[in-house]
């Protein structure tokens, strides 16, 4: 389904976008059960702000840059965008994101994809292991009207595109659940 969304996201011109009217605050509460969980399940708050939406443009150049020159090249064009707002756990600093769009759901609730580049530790990047492939992470978040819902959020997804195609391939068995999804108000 994330996979689905996002590229829907990316390759639709959505329109009504929301103006840019302050951040928005989201909070939740995250479960990890996949198998790159170490010790079973993990389980933590997560606060993501996004402080404005990505432009049209934005994910134009997004597309034709996946579909024209391949994941790396993407990547590169993630993390050279503008930061629209950031995620953080209790234990963690802030992270920048570097992709947000919304699009309404007939319900009158909303469907938010975010994309950044996720975080490579200097062990990763030194030995580079097979998740070194898998530099993106990926947020959805369902919202209803009230701005509650549920989402999903992939840590580590290698982007792959085919024609008309945008394939995302998650290196855990599966996403992060993220479980009473609320915005801040």
């Amino acid at each position: 389904m994330l996979a689905a969304l996002f590229a829907a996201t990316l390759a639709l011109a959505l329109p009504g976008q929301a103006a840019n009217v302050g951040p928005e605050h989201f909070t939740a509460f995250a479960v990890d059960t996949s198998n790159t969980a170490p010790g079973g399940a993990n389980t933590t708050t997560v606060d993501i702000v996004v402080k404005r939406w990505s432009s049209d443009a934005d994910r134009d150049r997004l597309i034709k840059t996946l579909q024209a020159k391949g994941q790396d090249a993407l990547l590169s064009a993630l993390q050279s965008m503008p930061v629209v707002g950031y995620i953080r756990t209790p234990w963690s600093v802030s992270y920048d994101l570097h992709f947000a769009r919304q699009h309404p759901k007939p319900d009158g609730g909303r469907t938010i994809v975010i994309a950044t580049d996720r975080y490579i530790s200097g062990w990763e990047a030194m030995n580079r292991p097979r998740t070194i492939e898998y530099p993106f992470t990926l947020i959805q978040l369902d919202l209803d009207k009230n701005d509650r819902g549920v989402g999903k959020l992939s840590i580590a997804t290698k982007i792959t595109a085919s024609d008309e195609t945008i394939e995302l391939e998650n290196f855990s068995s599966q996403p992060v659940q993220l479980n009473e999804v609320k915005k801040i108000k």
